[in-house]
């Protein structure tokens, strides 16, 4: 008797510790990082982490990340769902010499990330670097300063079919040499990108947005309206492929104070420009290379271009 007493003592000894232990390995679904936080935390809201780093393993796929107050969070490298959302607070990723924010998760995961202050230095290499995702949202992000050679404010280089949608975003001094960029999209082996860029300004880069068959066989397609792409070293938009299907429907955008203001070059490249402000483009205004296509709606403004150049077509208003 005293034997099997002893016993349910051990087994009941050993099933609390799996009780009590259970909780303390488990991921929360919404987690929350503090700029006294501390990353040995379990990352609650009464107890934060210092880094998104720190704070995305104990967070669940399809959870969030908030942020408590302002702070410099790490970079961080992605590789499930997940939602980062600081809007209402600093929240600063601040890298030199090497990517801020990695996305490489699977090919139906869905990420979103809001209310970042994304900076680089003026070393750093790729503000945002999407290598694998079914869906990225980038929402009211800064991205600046993102200038390594080939380094690029969001560089979307997807090796599967993905979905990027940037909205409310500034993506200023970055890119530096060859076809680097604001923004550059460039899929991979078979990857696609499905693109819509609303109401963003990119400025000061060395492209501001290039959409680039180059990288893979999968198509490029692109919705960019409401937008202001200036200042930038070379061309405003700009399109190219040697094959591979590069479309782009351009609506309300200004191009204004670039080298170029909107090209077009290459076969399997068709851009289509509708109330949209090319002015002020120091060599030209539009561009295209035939056989790739550039066509305008009729509803488009020039001005003061070194010279405004011409659409491979017009479809006039109905």
């Amino acid at each position: 008797m005293l034997r099997n007493l002893a016993r349910f003592s051990i087994l009941g000894v050993a099933l609390s510790t799996v009780i009590y232990a259970t909780p303390a390995n488990a991921q929360a679904t919404r987690t929350w990082v503090s700029g006294v936080g501390d990353d040995a935390n379990p990352c609650s809201r009464t107890a934060p982490c210092k880094t998104f780093a720190g704070s995305i393993s104990k967070t669940a796929a399809f959870g969030e990340i908030n942020c408590i107050d302002p702070g410099g969070f790490g970079a961080v490298t992605i590789t499930k769902s997940i939602t980062i959302d600081c809007v209402n607070v600093e929240a600063g990723v601040l890298v030199s010499g090497t990517n801020a924010i990695i996305i490489n998760a699977a090919a139906s995961d869905l990420v979103t990330l809001r209310g970042l202050d994304i900076e680089g230095l003026g070393t750093g290499i790729d503000g945002i670097r999407v290598l694998s995702a079914a869906s990225v949202h980038i929402d009211k992000v800064t991205i600046r300063g993102f200038r390594a050679a080939g380094g690029n404010g969001i560089n979307f280089a997807p090796s599967v079919a993905s979905k990027l949608v940037v909205t409310d975003t500034r993506v200023t001094n970055s890119g530096n040499g060859g076809t680097s960029a604001g923004i550059q999209i460039r899929p991979t082996g078979t990857g696609t990108a499905t693109v819509t860029i609303d109401r963003v300004r990119a400025e000061a880069n060395n492209f501001g947005i290039f959409l680039d068959g180059a990288g893979g066989t999968g198509a490029v397609k692109a919705t960019i309206r409401d937008s202001v792409v200036a200042s930038n070293g070379l061309n405003g938009i700009n399109l190219s492929s040697s094959g591979t299907s590069v479309s782009a429907i351009i609506d309300n955008v200004a191009a204004v104070n670039n080298n170029f203001g909107i090209v077009s070059g290459g076969s399997g490249c068709a851009g289509f420009v509708t109330n949209s402000t090319i002015a002020g483009n120091t060599t030209q205004g539009v561009l295209f290379s035939a056989p790739a296509t550039l066509t305008s709606y009729g509803t488009n403004s020039f001005g003061t271009n070194g010279t405004n150049g011409t659409f491979s077509s017009t479809i006039p208003r109905l």
